[in-house]
């Protein structure tokens, strides 16, 4: 009798143990369940980093930390320094003839002003980040510094203010160069600042945008972001993306950084290195649908 009284005692035991072993086990699967659904080796993309904005907390990382040619996501920090250093948005800038010089034998992509045009600051800021126009940054940056080269001092110092150690900059454009490289970390760093500035953060999420007239184009210019162009209808599930910045390089591939709002929440990415060029799929694009849309609601 004394026997079977504790085999049921130690019957019971067991059973309590196995249903703590899977208590704790369901709260440890779900203390890292992944924020995402997709693998970081299923994207196209050789770097990329997921942060949820509201409390920077990243979510998905792959060579975060790695050096990359950032391309035209230089452009971000051109235009938050611009936007941090000019004393007048409405203020008209001349886009004089060195301000063209060696941008077209570069081969950079340009917003389509031309030598001798008075533009409004807030225009070419607009030019600097929908069309990545080359000659909107040289115009901005002899405008506030006096030199690109001296503009190129303030980017970096405003790199390292942010606490963006593995960055460097030589030029305000994203053309290519050795020395001028950076992080997909340090660049959701750069985002995660300027999208807290009203203005940045307007022209970031503008699909399109028309300047005001000036001496040589008397009914404006329409602007059209790059990235709403590349994304060419595609939408999100239960989100859509706001706004982005993208970049490519040979040497760079193709770059996004991109903001999107999935649920309440808003998030940013920030990939590069993927393979392809202007004519070919948009991998960066297809990696930002491939995250966004994978995000536990």
């Amino acid at each position: 009798m004394v026997r079977k009284v504790k085999k049921k005692r130690s019957g019971i035991r067991i059973f309590v143990a196995l249903l703590l072993m899977v208590g704790i086990a369901a709260f440890v699967y779900k203390a890292i369940d992944p924020a995402v659904s997709i693998p970081p080796d299923k994207l196209n993309s050789p770097n990329a980093i997921l942060i949820r904005l509201k409390d920077h907390t990243i979510l998905m990382k792959k060579n975060s930390e790695e050096k990359i040619y950032p391309a035209s996501l230089t452009k971000m920090m051109t235009a938050i320094v611009a936007i941090e250093n000019l004393p007048n948005l409405k203020g008209e800038i001349k886009l004089t003839h060195s301000t063209f010089q060696g941008l077209y034998k570069a081969d950079a992509s340009m917003a389509g002003f031309q030598p001798g045009e008075q533009v409004r600051a807030i225009d070419l800021l607009y030019g600097v980040m929908l069309p990545s126009g080359s000659e909107c940054c040289i115009g901005l940056a002899d405008q506030i510094a006096g030199s690109e080269q001296n503009f190129v001092k303030l980017m970096n110092q405003k790199a390292t203010d942010l606490g963006m150690h593995n960055t460097h900059f030589e030029n305000s454009t994203g053309l290519h160069n050795e020395n001028h490289y950076t992080t997909v970390k340090d660049l959701a760093i750069l985002l995660s600042y300027a999208l807290q500035n009203d203005t940045f953060r307007e022209i970031f999420t503008s699909p399109r945008h028309a300047t005001g007239p000036t001496n040589r184009h008397p009914r404006g210019i329409t602007f059209h972001s790059t990235l709403f162009e590349d994304l060419n209808n595609q939408t999100m599930i239960g989100g859509e993306i706001l706004g982005g910045k993208t970049g490519y390089t040979n040497e760079a591939g193709l770059c996004l950084a991109s903001l999107a709002k999935v649920g309440k929440q808003e998030y940013i990415l920030i990939s590069a290195g993927a393979k392809g060029d202007h004519h070919s799929e948009q991998y960066n694009i297809t990696d930002a649908l491939a995250v966004y849309n994978s995000i536990r609601k």
